[in-house]
């Protein structure tokens, strides 16, 4: 666990003693369910809650001190007997201590990856990739955000060979300071899609805030990038001078090029050419755009000076975070559950890859891609048309964007379509219509909550 004296995280934070007890803290803590003894509690406001209200319940559970904000309540303060701290920001202070423990194992190669889609696959690949050598720490699901990224990093142990973390951010400005706290030698760009126009307006605004983690990268370390998409291959320029730029695809030309790709059952087979020998590599998964990811991972161990061997044997370690097209069995049906999140980008996947796999019936449940902007109507019926074109016997939509899904289905000629308002109409309907051996797509932005139509089944 991170442990810090009382004086090192004065030193680290700036933090105002308002009263002292103990003088030494076994972990930090944001949650008043995990307090065990010695640890010290931040206590973190947001626009629902306040953590302050706690900070009295987190001395009585065993806690060793508190951190507040210089703003709170002083009869609040009152209430705690032990070490009270106060700083500006507790989220800030959270930050400055992930990133002094991280210091604390300069020798660590971190490896951060962004991208509008792929992100938390890759990091699921990479960690796999490079564990032929020893553990190696990863994000827990996705765990991206100014949050989210400190916590993982105050998982680092002596025991970890690497630390494999993904980066998120839905505007400018967010992924540098990210990238300051975790310090990342290698740099994985997966993408660039239409994921957060709502916010960012362009797709040029958006490469321009995953080009953040390229200008990131010092002297000496790596930035990976996909040659197949021109928004991530024009990164190239923004690396710093002293930094390794290698490229991966499967199209353009490419310093980890994959080809000969084949699926068998629910692996996917390729070949490799990395510096004039080529290698063959497998993954417990399918699909054309999770070779893109595989090869990502791939160029990542390469960077750190692993064999193709190392890495062959790495990837047969992987776990991959679920709901991220996970198939399994339904009764007298296949599900496809791809439903943690969606983009279009991620949709013309998910349905090349269930009509590249399936030759049976096959049904489409999907739900609202959320942050589009002005491009939402118009992807939307994309996908509606795309669904139409592979040929879905049947689409099934929720969500009010859903229904420009529905919209271009219909126009395409799918046979059945069908507008639900929750999710209990949506298993209902499919109750209804499926047929012993379908195959079922499910599909929507996470605010969709698509998998308890799963469920429901």
């Amino acid at each position: 666990m991170p442990a810090f004296t009382l004086q090192e995280v004065i030193g680290i934070t700036q933090a105002q003693v308002v009263s002292k007890d103990k003088e030494a803290f076994s972990d930090l803590v944001s949650d008043t369910r995990k307090i065990t003894e010695g640890v010290l509690f931040l206590a973190f406001k947001g626009e629902k809650f306040n953590g302050e209200d706690f900070a009295a319940e987190a001395l009585k559970k065993g806690a060793a001190g508190v951190m507040v904000s210089h703003g709170c309540a002083q009869e609040k303060i009152r209430e705690c007997q032990g070490t009270v701290l106060q700083v500006e920001d507790t989220l800030v202070a959270y930050q400055q201590l992930a990133q002094a423990w991280r210091e604390r194992f300069p020798q660590l190669p971190v490896i951060a990856i962004t991208g509008s889609n792929g992100k938390t696959t890759t990091k699921d690949l990479t960690a796999a990739a490079i564990s032929a050598r020893g553990p190696v720490l990863k994000t827990q699901a996705n765990y991206n955000n100014e949050i989210g990224l400190p916590l993982t990093l105050l998982g680092i142990r002596k025991e970890h060979t690497a630390a494999v973390v993904e980066i998120g951010m839905r505007g400018f400005h967010q992924i540098e300071p990210l990238a300051k706290i975790a310090q990342p030698q290698i740099g994985i760009v997966t993408n660039v899609g239409e994921t957060h126009m709502e916010l960012l307006g362009s797709l040029e605004n958006i490469a321009k805030a995953k080009s953040e983690l390229v200008e990131a990268i010092p002297a000496g370390g790596t930035v990976i990038l996909n040659a197949d998409n021109e928004y991530v291959a024009g990164m190239r320029s923004q690396a710093a001078e002293g930094v390794r730029v290698l490229t991966f695809g499967i199209e353009q030309q490419a310093d980890v090029r994959g080809e000969a790709i084949r699926t068998e059952e629910r692996m996917t087979k390729f070949m490799v050419e990395y510096q004039s020998e080529r290698h063959e590599y497998e993954i417990a998964m399918v699909g054309r755009h999770n070779v893109y990811n595989a090869l990502a991972a791939i160029a990542a161990g390469f960077a750190l000076g692993f064999t193709a061997a190392e890495i062959h044997d790495g990837l047969k370690n992987l776990e991959a975070t679920k709901m991220r097209f996970e198939c399994k069995n339904v009764k007298e049906w296949q599900v496809i559950n791809d439903a943690y999140n969606a983009s279009p980008m991620s949709m013309t996947a998910a349905i090349n890859t269930l009509s590249e796999l399936t030759k049976g019936r096959k049904i489409a449940v999907m739900g609202d891609m959320l942050e589009l902007g002005s491009v939402s109507v118009e992807a939307h019926r994309k996908v509606g048309q795309e669904l139409a074109a592979k040929g879905f016997a049947a689409v099934i939509t929720r969500g009010e964007m859903g229904s420009y899904i529905a919209e271009g289905a219909e126009k395409g000629g799918v046979a059945v379509v069908c507008r639900c308002a929750s999710h209990e109409a949506a298993a209902d309907k499919l109750h209804e219509i499926l047929q012993p051996g379908d195959t079922i797509l499910f599909k929507g932005s996470r605010g969709m909550q698509m998998e308890k139509i799963i469920d429901l089944l």
